[in-house]
């Protein structure tokens, strides 16, 4: 057994970032551009392949592999989405508040929703009072899914231990 250590230190390994920040959250360097781009939140595996493709990036290569001007064009783009894409492929066409047509990414994708859920229960529309109830807002079928309240009808194993609970007060 030698005591010198292999030397399989590749280049690939010392320049690859592990993690890389867009929109407020990391995403995983050893993946694929694509693969990386469509587990943050308002990018699918489209809308990654198209980020990609505007960047000049293969969308193939490992993330974390990419020299800093690609990943900063990457991160640019994924951005500011809607400067290059047109107005139908954006998440938020026509903002309440602002009017805008933007795209949102990462965490505030979560958080615009959440504060269009609060208009409508403030607001009190349909859908806002379907969100206070807690019950289907998109017109899904209410008879017999949805049911929150726990079991109905006929709990037999209850009876079963009911049962068995007399029984075994009898004996005694």
């Amino acid at each position: 057994m030698s005591t010198e250590e292999p030397q399989d230190d590749s280049p690939e390994e010392e320049d690859l970032q592990y993690f890389v920040r867009i929109g407020g959250a990391d995403l995983d360097g050893t993946k694929t551009v694509e693969r990386s781009l469509s587990e943050l939140d308002g990018i699918g595996t489209r809308t990654a392949r198209l980020v990609a493709e505007k960047a000049d990036v293969d969308r193939n290569a490992t993330f974390g592999l990419l020299d800093e001007e690609d990943i900063d064009a990457v991160v640019d783009i994924a951005e500011n989405l809607e400067d290059h894409v047109p107005s139908w492929m954006t998440n938020r066409q026509n903002d309440f508040f602002t009017g805008e047509t933007t795209h949102l990414v990462g965490t505030d994708v979560n958080e615009k929703r959440r504060h269009d859920i609060n208009r409508m229960k403030i607001i009190e529309s349909y859908k806002g009072v379907r969100h206070k109830r807690g019950q289907k807002v998109r017109g899904q079928r209410t008879k017999s899914t949805g049911r929150s309240e726990g079991t109905i009808g006929v709990n037999v194993e209850e009876i079963r231990e009911e049962m068995e609970d007399d029984e075994g007060g009898d004996d005694e």
